[in-house]
């Protein structure tokens, strides 16, 4: 684990423009599986997902039962404006993940390694001062802030289950802007750093209940806001100096969420979430940057054809969702809207299970800058019977 948070840290995972505001691209981390549901999971609570968006969710784990989650992404980025267009791609390491059993079904615990932000581009424009200076004006930024959690929930009743992550935030941000004139005037580059070591915590509580083939879920999730511990640095490349250094005066904002779920026969599910960053009352050590709330709607279906039916494609459960989200920083104008589908591929005899998704999604305003995307992202779900006395 140690290793792939060192490799998550060390990669930009994105080349978004959009990264340059504030703490970079905000990730959900939500399990690859239900990535193809429209990123729900607050209200989710199945046996074969690992699923950290929401801590209440881990007692539902077979008390014989460990879990392993790897995912990886592959992602093409189309960037417009009234400049022209750009493409660009990549693909990384997403998240490594793992859940297991403490006590029985009534206490369950989870690890892992993810991103919680990400910062890369790399973009410039030209320009003029009264057709007497012309310079070229480049931007660049790189890095992010990875989390390394731990999770632990129990059943309450046998209704309802509480659980709480804490999670240790860590990681750099370098972003910089530099002014080159072609008139021979000196060139300066400044650089802005930000070092975030700290640590957060996530509640969460679901109620839940089975009958007659019916089931159902009810979530809920819950930040408190916290002063983030860290400091920032700006620098000055033209003469090497350090103009100010100094703690970062920002905060980690209050997050609250609530979600649904309801399957038929286990044939049918439906589920959607709705989450609230209040970043508008969360401090953020740039006065300059105005930050906003930010509302994310998520809705998913599932339908599995024929559970334990003897074709393998009876087994397969086939995904679609969409999301629609706001930025938390005023000067990126739009909405974020997202479409995606996917489906899984069950091992036979074991229960395994490979997860497949694609998305596309769109941002920005076509005054400023249009993203448009396809992500896909592939991921293993292990689970292996691990805590039982074998009989001689």
């Amino acid at each position: 684990m140690l290793s792939v948070s060192l490799n998550l840290s060390a990669q930009n995972n994105t080349h978004s423009p959009f990264s340059r505001y504030g703490y970079g691209e905000m990730n959900d981390n939500v399990p690859g599986a239900y990535r193809a549901l429209g990123g729900v999971g607050i209200g989710m609570r199945e046996s074969r997902v690992i699923n950290p968006s929401q801590p209440a969710s881990y007692t539902v784990v077979d008390s014989t039962t460990f879990m392993f989650d790897l995912a990886a992404s592959a992602m093409w980025n189309n960037y417009k404006d009234n400049t022209g267009t750009r493409n660009r791609g990549n693909g990384n390491l997403e998240y490594i993940t793992m859940q297991f059993p403490i006590w029985k079904q009534h206490i369950g615990m989870s690890l892992g390694v993810m991103p919680y932000s990400m910062v890369g581009y790399n973009f410039s424009a030209a320009d003029s001062i009264h057709s007497d200076y012309h310079y070229v004006m480049a931007y660049e930024g790189t890095g992010g802030v990875t989390e390394v959690y731990g999770g632990l929930s129990a059943n309450l009743f046998d209704w309802f289950a509480f659980g709480a992550n804490i999670y240790y935030m860590f990681g750099r941000i370098n972003n910089s802007s530099a002014i080159a004139f072609t008139e021979g005037l000196r060139s300066v580059t400044e650089i802005k750093r930000i070092h975030v070591n700290d640590i957060r915590l996530r509640y969460g509580a679901q109620l839940f209940h089975t009958f007659e083939g019916h089931s159902f879920s009810l979530g809920a999730v819950f930040e408190n806001k916290s002063r983030l511990n860290g400091d920032v640095a700006l620098l000055e490349t033209s003469s090497s100096d350090t103009i100010s250094s100094s703690t970062l005066p920002s905060d980690f904002p209050m997050t609250w969420g609530v979600g649904a779920m309801y399957k038929w026969n286990g044939r049918l599910l439906l589920s959607a979430d709705y989450m609230r960053y209040c970043w508008a009352s969360a401090d953020y050590f740039d006065s300059s940057l105005k930050l906003q709330d930010r509302q994310k709607i998520s809705i998913g279906v599932e339908y599995t054809h024929r559970p334990g039916g003897r074709r393998y494609i009876d087994n397969m459960p086939w995904r679609v969702g969409f999301s629609m989200a706001d930025p938390y920083v005023s000067a990126v104008k739009g909405k974020e809207f997202t479409v995606s589908i996917g489906t899984a591929f069950p091992l036979h005899n074991v229960a395994t299970v490979f997860n497949t998704t694609l998305e596309y999604g769109r941002r920005g305003s076509a005054n400023m800058l249009v993203e448009n995307y396809l992500r896909f992202t592939f991921n293993v779900s292990v689970s292996e019977n691990w805590f039982f006395k074998r009989r001689l």
